[in-house]
């Protein structure tokens, strides 16, 4: 059997995942791409003639709100979770 590293995300998302993570019990309760129109309607994007990064997904940032929301997280409380946590990771998500 292999030893699991100090890092090892796959260790750290399994145990994680066995603590009821937020953004799986919402994907199982509630089907969030029933707003992904309503969201691209209401969202301004730039024709990327520009340049500049591309944006982020909407339907994401939507589940990311609601779970500020819901913990009474502040913007900058929010802003380090999301780097500091691997359960609030949006890649992961």
């Amino acid at each position: 059997m292999k030893q699991a590293g100090f890092f090892d995300v796959e260790e750290r998302l399994a145990r994680l995942n066995g603590l009821s993570d937020q953004l799986e019990a919402f994907s199982q309760i509630m089907n969030f791409e029933v707003f992904r129109p309503d969201l691209k309607k209401a969202l301004v994007y730039s024709d990327g003639s520009k340049g500049g990064r591309p944006p982020f997904d909407p339907v994401l940032m939507f589940k990311i709100l609601v779970i500020q929301t819901l913990n009474n997280l502040s913007d900058e409380r929010k802003r380090y979770l999301i780097n500091d946590r691997l359960s609030f990771i949006p890649s992961l998500v």
